[in-house]
């Protein structure tokens, strides 16, 4: 299937165009098929709605505007945050001061070389972090980020309002069945190979396609298991079995994304890659970087964004959604 690559624009929009994605800030008159840029009149109805259509709620959350994924890690090992929360009253104390959209709680680090963390491990990681949050009265929608089901069961048990699965659905058979049961959303990431081996000379022919094209299939999957297409979110998986050109290449058509059809998350914060670019070796340094990563997935009409930095994140966003035109510049 030839997959269309919407050229996004911000600013005034002019007659004839469409809003991206049912994005309020970023619209489209044209796009690129087959290298070619083609008018919006001379695409399929089908086609046309699937790019420029309003994409579902997302836990009550519209998303005609970015909303922001607070990254909370109970892990020991993650890249750049690891070993920072030692207790459940440190994560919750981080989860108000987050402020976020949505709340990404992780027991298990998916860094490049990490291994597998055991199912109880990662319950008892997380799950009194989630029950311990909605015991303090927080409403926020939390997203549990795991490839497990009996993790996935125990957080939603816990509170937790949607699934986040770095493995799309492939690492346990038994997840998408429970995602369908619940009828939960859930966010299904690209990646080649396990975390332990990702980053192992990681090879693409055509890095864009492939990765669209992979989600697709993904996507179908999560369709024939009983899931919801309204409950189905993408992510292209930045840094997970990408080399940094790979990165870049994904990220300069973030747009081709909207193709499929649904929400998009991007989740790039203090990345690898924005280190090697930019010239900070230490995750917790990759700030300017990873905010300026931000606002570009903002300018291609990412739904959610994934982060460490919360508020920094939110007050950059405000003043890009109000530079390029919002109302009032509100994230």
């Amino acid at each position: 299937m030839t997959r269309l690559l919407p050229v996004p624009r911000t600013g005034p929009r002019p007659e004839g165009a469409l809003p991206l994605a049912g994005s309020r800030h970023v619209w489209f008159d044209r796009v690129v098929r087959d290298g070619q840029a083609v008018v919006l009149t001379a695409l399929a109805p089908a086609a046309v709605w699937r790019l420029s259509a309003p994409r579902p709620d997302l836990c009550g959350l519209t998303l005609g505007r970015p909303r922001i994924m607070g990254i909370l890690n109970v892990t020991p090992d993650s890249f750049s945050d690891g070993g920072n929360l030692a207790s459940v009253a440190d994560a919750v104390a981080r989860a108000r001061a987050l402020q976020a959209d949505i709340l990404d709680i992780g027991g298990e680090s998916t860094r490049p070389g990490a291994g597998t963390v055991s199912v109880a491990e990662e319950i008892r990681r997380t799950v009194p972090v989630i029950a311990a949050l909605r015991e303090a009265g927080l409403t926020t929608p939390i997203s549990i980020d795991t490839r497990k089901a009996p993790v996935a069961e125990a957080a939603l048990d816990a509170g937790a309002d949607m699934v986040n699965d770095v493995s799309a659905l492939t690492f346990d058979p038994d997840l998408a069945s429970l995602v369908a049961e619940r009828g939960v959303p859930v966010c299904l990431m690209h990646a080649r190979g396990d975390p332990a081996t990702m980053q192992i000379a990681p090879h693409y022919d055509d890095v864009v396609a492939e990765v669209l094209a992979d989600l697709a299939e993904r996507v179908a999957a999560a369709l024939a298991a009983g899931i919801a297409k309204h409950r189905l979110i993408v992510d292209p998986g930045i840094g997970f079995g990408k080399t940094l050109r790979h990165n870049v290449t994904l990220l300069r058509a973030l747009a081709a994304l909207h193709d499929l059809g649904l929400p998009v998350l991007l989740g790039a914060s203090r990345k690898s890659f924005i280190g090697t670019i930019g010239g900070a070796e230490v995750p917790s340094e990759r700030l300017p970087g990873s905010l300026a990563v931000a606002l570009h997935g903002a300018s291609q009409a990412m739904q959610i964004l994934r982060v460490h930095d919360t508020s920094e994140t939110r007050q950059a966003l405000s003043l890009h959604l109000a530079l390029i035109g919002n109302e009032d510049g509100q994230s």
